[in-house]
């Protein structure tokens, strides 16, 4: 997800498609191009990505952390990228590829559904509102892009049921926005505040012990259907702790937390 400012547009790389633009892509088996836009890549992880991976594997937050994640924090940032790790062989394919393609396709990332689109939010200071845009750029080696399909980038969404993510990812991309300037102070970004943070964001099996074992419900109040839903849905587990992030450290208030003191 980029995040776009209004004289930066025209030189971004791809052709920015407006509503109604239209695109042509089609990815098949009998393309020779088939997997190979599946090799060697920094690919971002967004909070909810998590979530649908590991749901989709059948494993904790943790163990899905642990073994398929790389976690950066680049320098002059204040929140860590999360990247997918690469499999260990000589072409650094996704951990996720087999030859007959993707194994966690109903779940697969945000930035792998929307391929060859990209996303980018344009902020406007005046109204804090964004902006969602999207820009056709499939790498030259792709062929899906000499295909007959014809799409928008609507139609393109719909068709890979990316509305969800859409959604989520919007969501994430206006939280992560907030770092743009530093949250920390002296603790630094590797400080106790930032452990909790990134747990409340990427981590919802702990953030769910965190916020039913600990003294979290002494200190903040939460009415009881907000908690049920906690307890039961995840996505709503991981919205809750947005809301909370932005509450924690940058004193915005939300209408489902509320400090007790």
């Amino acid at each position: 997800m980029k995040y776009l400012d209004s004289p930066h547009i025209d030189k971004l790389p791809g052709r920015l498609l407006k509503p109604g633009d239209r695109f042509s892509f089609k990815c098949h088996p009998g393309l020779a191009c088939f997997n190979r836009c599946c090799r060697n890549l920094n690919l971002f992880l967004y909070p909810y990505d998590v979530l649908r991976l590991k749901q989709n594997l059948g494993m904790t937050s943790d163990a899905f952390l642990d073994r398929h994640v790389d976690i950066i924090l680049r320098e002059g940032s204040f929140f860590p990228d999360v990247l997918l790790h690469m499999a260990d062989n000589t072409e650094k394919t996704c951990p996720f590829l087999r030859d007959d393609g993707c194994t966690v396709y109903p779940d697969r990332p945000d930035t792998c559904r929307r391929f060859p689109v990209e996303q980018g939010l344009r902020f406007e200071a005046r109204s804090k509102r964004a902006e969602l845009l999207h820009l056709f750029r499939p790498p030259d080696f792709c062929l899906g892009q000499n295909e007959d399909d014809v799409w928008t980038s609507r139609t393109w969404s719909q068709d890979q049921e990316a509305e969800m993510y859409q959604k989520m990812t919007i969501l994430w991309a206006e939280l992560k926005r907030l770092f743009q300037s530093d949250p920390w102070g002296a603790e630094g970004a590797e400080g106790k505040r930032a452990k909790m943070t990134f747990m409340a964001t990427y981590n919802t099996d702990r953030f769910r012990e965190f916020v039913f074992g600990s003294s979290f419900l002494d200190r903040y109040k939460v009415k009881r259907e907000v908690l049920k839903k906690l307890q039961k849905d995840e996505v709503q587990l991981m919205r809750f702790g947005f809301e909370w992030v932005k509450l924690f450290l940058f004193g915005i208030k939300s209408k489902k937390i509320r400090p007790r003191h």
